[in-house]
């Protein structure tokens, strides 16, 4: 087969599309990108609906860690991203769902595209595109995750600077938008163009994997804290309207010496619900969306990191969950109880 390149236009650095994917032309949209789990159940983790679990605790440096001398997407992915544990579910979710593991990838709202780059790793016949409008974060993470990495792993990955929404690329089994970063998207008409758009790029039997979050507290206006090492994660729930649901989140970062990165990052969401996104699912052409709801640690009520197919939640005061749509049910084995095991502690996620 021909090995046809991206246009340059698309690609960031040196990687191309593989030639088993370079079938289809990109487009470019000159549009802004949007930013883009074990969830605690706690009635004192309002904030942390919207916190993603903690990694790894980061290695102490030499040197205390200050606003100034602080990258803040290196403390985003210290503080927020456990990638391997997204694809631990994607690989769990298609065993369950098609009895079988996906190979190809494509991460909506990417950023820094480090779940591309696991995802790559992860299997030598794995591939991934990234899809991001964020120019400079899409470097940044080519220089952090993919400038080093052995050919045999660039070159099954490309990151696309574009908009979701116009986006066109090769069909993919996968695609995931983590971290709630469609709730960019505040008018149902868009939203529901955006799955649409989803629909349209996935092989016949593919899923779109995605999260939200809810509970009576993340319509709170609080911060919570996190503590980690050398530095202090800080998620704000600045501000929502009851009568448009639309919300004002931040993250902030604290240090030792008393200096304050604020507003590292700004969300300006609307939140939506699961009823709602599972209607836009269905309304895009999607035959079929689970809800993989997290069980609860009774003596803590705190969420036990095991995720099943559910229809039925608890009204606790903070929730995350996953969202499963299917393109096709042709091939989907049905099981008894199915579950997903996340690796994530019960911090909450925090949104990208």
């Amino acid at each position: 087969m021909t090995h046809n390149p991206t246009p340059d236009a698309f690609c960031v650095g040196r990687y191309l599309v593989p030639p088993h994917m370079a079938t289809n032309t990109l487009k470019k949209s000159p549009a802004k990108s949007s930013s883009q789990s074990a969830a605690a159940k706690s009635s004192n983790t309002s904030a942390r609906a919207a916190a993603k679990k903690a990694p790894a605790r980061a290695k102490r440096t030499s040197v205390w860690r200050t606003a100034v001398n602080s990258d803040r997407h290196e403390l985003y992915e210290l503080a927020v991203q456990e990638v391997s544990a997204e694809c631990d579910f994607i690989d769990k979710v298609w065993k369950d769902k098609r009895g079988r593991l996906c190979s190809t990838l494509r991460e909506d709202f990417c950023g820094t595209a480090k779940a591309c780059t696991e995802w790559a790793r992860r299997r030598p016949t794995n591939s991934a595109i990234g899809v991001d409008l964020d120019r400079k974060v899409i470097l940044w993470g080519e220089r952090r995750h993919r400038a080093n990495l052995p050919e045999a792993i660039s070159s099954r990955i490309i990151v696309l600077q574009a908009n979701v929404l116009e986006v066109e690329t090769p069909s993919v089994e996968t695609i995931v938008a983590m971290n709630f970063s469609y709730f960019i998207f505040k008018e149902r008409a868009t939203l529901v163009a955006y799955f649409r758009r989803v629909f349209e790029s996935l092989a016949d039997d593919g899923l779109f994997i995605t999260d939200a979050y809810g509970g009576s507290e993340a319509h709170a206006e609080v911060e919570e804290e996190r503590h980690l090492d050398g530095f202090t994660y800080v998620w704000d729930q600045n501000q929502y309207n009851p009568i448009t649901g639309e919300v004002m989140n931040h993250i902030h970062f604290r240090f030792p010496d008393g200096s304050v990165m604020k507003r590292a990052f700004s969300y300006d969401w609307r939140l939506w619900s699961l009823p709602e996104i599972q209607d836009a699912m269905r309304e895009a052409g999607f035959v079929k969306s689970t809800i993989y709801w997290e069980g609860t640690i009774h003596k803590s009520g705190e969420g036990n990191g095991i995720f099943r197919p559910s229809t039925r939640g608890e009204a606790c005061a903070g929730w995350i969950a996953y969202i499963v749509a299917e393109k096709s049910t042709a091939t989907t084995r049905v099981k008894s109880k199915p579950t997903v095991k996340s690796t994530k502690n019960t911090a909450r996620k925090s949104a990208r």
